[in-house]
């Protein structure tokens, strides 16, 4: 991979919801976390173990691929009905036979069919993005990095809750490597003297507030609520 010089920018979102009102929420829907088709478990029987605030990473890259190259291609061309074949070149190209009812719909006069083989001489420039969640899975992003919702000392929001803070599990190098495939989109099969470079525009992380709730239920069975903090709702 060529030219993958990059800086990353770490961001931190805003908390919108405080512990008092994580809390409430998850008081309330507790008993859901448990719920079945049917079952349904009593309030005394589910208890919050703990809420806690941990900082979510995603990670953002955003790079350029640009590709010079020779592919096989075939095109059509049209030539009078008294054409039996072209020659182009060193190469010869008969008309395309065509089917009864073809015949009869084109009649007498009808124009032929040649498919030229050639090659081309071709140039890719493709640009995107592609954000990962903590585990490494492409997702749409719902936020707008802007500075209504960013912190605006994001390095120590992080170390402050360092002990809540869940770096991405992927790699920078991984992720440019998911995103140059994305961008490349070439039949390798039907391309020569292939050059090609990829370019890192950007690359992020970003790291999102949530808030999870152990939360223990009939036969000491746990599950996890979480509550995004930013727009407040329930993951």
């Amino acid at each position: 991979m060529s030219n993958v010089d990059y800086e990353s920018k770490t961001f931190v979102l805003k908390v919108n919801l405080d512990k008092f009102e994580a809390t409430k929420i998850t008081e309330q829907k507790k008993i859901s976390v448990f719920k079945s088709l049917f079952s349904k478990p009593k309030a005394d029987e589910v208890n919050v173990a703990s809420t806690d605030l941990i900082y979510e990473g995603v990670l953002y890259v955003s790079g350029t691929y640009t590709a010079d190259y020779y592919r096989k291609a075939t095109h059509e061309i049209s030539v009078d009905h008294n054409v039996s074949e072209v020659v182009l070149g060193d190469g010869t190209f008969p008309i395309r036979e065509k089917s009864k009812f073809a015949k009869m719909l084109s009649g007498k006069k009808g124009k032929n069919k040649v498919d030229i083989q050639m090659e081309e001489h071709a140039y890719t420039v493709n640009s995107d993005s592609m954000y990962f969640d903590q585990h490494g899975t492409e997702i749409k992003f719902p936020f707008k990095l802007d500075s209504k919702n960013l912190e605006n000392y994001p390095t120590r929001v992080l170390q402050k809750n360092q002990s809540g803070v869940k770096k991405p599990d992927l790699s920078v190098e991984d992720a440019m490597t998911k995103l140059k495939t994305k961008l490349k989109q070439l039949d390798v099969e039907n391309v020569r003297d292939l050059r090609e470079d990829f370019t890192i525009d950007e690359v992020y992380e970003i790291y999102v507030p949530i808030y999870e709730s152990r939360i223990v239920g009939p036969k000491k069975k746990v599950e996890l609520l979480r509550i995004d903090a930013v727009r407040n709702k329930i993951l």
